[in-house]
């Protein structure tokens, strides 16, 4: 039995609001790109309210910065989600939807199996890779570390 997870968090800092006609191709391909994770091989959870997405969540206290958190099985499964299909496409776009920020926006870390992270706890992951680097308790896909030994 598996006893961690993989936690992510990503932000962006939006170019214009979700209801500008720039964030149309974003905003109409929520749902599909959300489906196809909600049925990806080692997707666990993803951080949402009761319309399907996370677009109402906002992190750090800014008004601008969409907030994105999923748990995956591992680092293997939530590469292949990552750079497939639709969500590889929009992630090419990011620049259309999102400010560069010239921070990390993109953190990741181990869980016990069944936890689910706030908001809260995604921003300390993210503040503790910005401050440190890639460490055990905050990483990234490209310097990734092995969950925790049981």
């Amino acid at each position: 039995m598996t006893t961690h997870e993989l936690a992510q968090v990503n932000i962006g800092r939006l170019r214009a609001p979700l209801d500008a006609p720039g964030m149309k191709d974003f905003t109409n391909n929520l749902e599909p790109v959300n489906a196809v994770a909600d049925a990806a091989d080692g997707f666990v959870w993803r951080l949402q309210d009761d319309t399907g997405d996370a677009t109402d969540f906002r992190i750090y206290g800014d008004e601008w910065l969409l907030v994105n958190m999923s748990v995956w099985r591992d680092t293997n499964a939530l590469t292949a989600f990552v750079y497939q299909g639709t969500h590889r496409e929009l992630l090419a776009r990011r620049r259309e939807f999102f400010e560069r920020l010239s921070e990390a926006v993109t953190a990741l870390w181990w869980v016990p199996a069944g936890h689910r992270p706030t908001i809260e706890e995604a921003e300390e992951r993210l503040t503790l890779l910005r401050e440190n680097g890639p460490t055990e308790r905050a990483f990234t896909l490209g310097r990734s570390f092995s969950p925790p030994a049981s």
